[in-house]
């Protein structure tokens, strides 16, 4: 089949959604596909068509359902269109939706947000990470806590740095912080925070294999977002062999799991640096959240995420895809 990827994330672009987008066409030409990536869809004659963002790629999803109704269609979830849009019942994410054959969500939790006559359409494929060759060693003269995540608000992207102010003097944590400026006057402050806290060293962006290679050789990967559609790092730390702290959000809730111990409020810096300090101190506690990532390690693994692309694809041999039946149901582990 010819599929198309539409994605708002243009060439070049170090933001999430082109990384998910490009590792989507690399899985799905492997798969024996032929898959163009395109910012938008412009009467290209594709098979079928796979939209990231219902609310920003809404134009191409309508347009191709109207040319191609009997083509397959798969919307796949944004943050932005969980925690933000739909919300506030957003017209052109609520027609993408209704419009989808299949509605793609990056963690389970996702499901329950949706309007309950699409919710069988949703389709569960975590992203995916491969391990690297050989593996990074972890840091050994100090206790390295990677962030990832560009300077905007709803990544809380210096709360890590706040957390590290209250440490005690002893601790050996470092903070190192990957991501670029989306908010100037986040941008600022991190510059200031990376110039007055010892404690914190903000990079600035990075590239993808620079910043696989951070967070596998840092002992925890410290994410705080607000909300999150479900965060591409968090697979690349679990498949890396890196622990993960976390803000209990949703989206992280979705991949982790509810009983997962290394959780802490939205905002809370003085709970983020009790946690660091237990996983740097607690020899006991770090075993606990490494086991605890390892058990999901195996739902975020290349072969995992391909098997799911391949059993979406061949439910279509029969036919166009009924939008009145459920997707199928991919392999993943119970988030509980």
């Amino acid at each position: 089949m010819h599929l198309g990827i539409v994605t708002p994330a243009s060439s070049g672009s170090l933001a999430g959604n082109r990384i998910t987008s490009l590792r989507w066409a690399r899985m799905l030409t492997e798969l024996g596909h032929e898959v163009s990536l395109e910012t938008s869809w412009d009467g290209q004659p594709w098979d079928a068509l796979v939209a990231l963002h219902a609310r920003r790629s809404a134009d191409s999803i309508r347009r191709f359902d109207d040319a191609r109704p009997d083509a397959p269609l798969v919307v796949a979830l944004a943050g932005t269109d969980l925690y933000v849009d739909l919300p506030d019942d957003n017209a052109e994410v609520l027609e993408s939706l209704r419009r989808a054959d299949h509605i793609l969500a990056l963690q389970s939790r996702a499901k329950c947000l949706l309007p309950e006559d699409v919710r069988a359409r949703v389709v569960v494929i975590p992203q995916s990470s491969e391990p690297l060759d050989p593996p990074t060693p972890k840091r050994e003269d100090a206790f390295q806590v990677a962030v990832v995540g560009h300077l905007r608000a709803v990544k809380a992207p210096l709360l890590t740095a706040h957390a590290a102010r209250l440490l005690p003097a002893h601790s050996r944590i470092e903070v190192l912080h990957v991501g670029g400026v989306l908010d100037a006057e986040l941008g600022t402050q991190a510059d200031e925070e990376s110039r007055t806290n010892p404690r914190y060293t903000w990079l600035g962006p990075l590239a993808h294999d620079e910043t696989r290679t951070l967070v596998a050789s840092s002992q925890l990967l410290s994410h705080t977002s607000r909300s999150e559609g479900g965060a591409n790092v968090i697979s690349e730390a679990l498949v890396l062999g890196t622990p993960v702290v976390s803000t209990r959000i949703d989206g992280t809730v979705g991949m982790l799991g509810e009983a997962y111990p290394g959780y802490v409020g939205v905002d809370d810096a003085p709970a983020l640096a009790a946690l660091l300090r237990r996983a740097e101190e607690d020899a006991t506690f770090y075993a606990t959240l490494t086991a605890a990532c390892a058990r999901r390690r195996a739902a975020f693994e290349p072969a995992a995420e391909r098997a799911s692309w391949a059993a979406l694809i061949d439910s279509w041999r029969g036919g166009p895809p009924s939008r009145a039946a459920p997707s199928p149901t991919p392999g993943m582990l119970d988030p509980s």
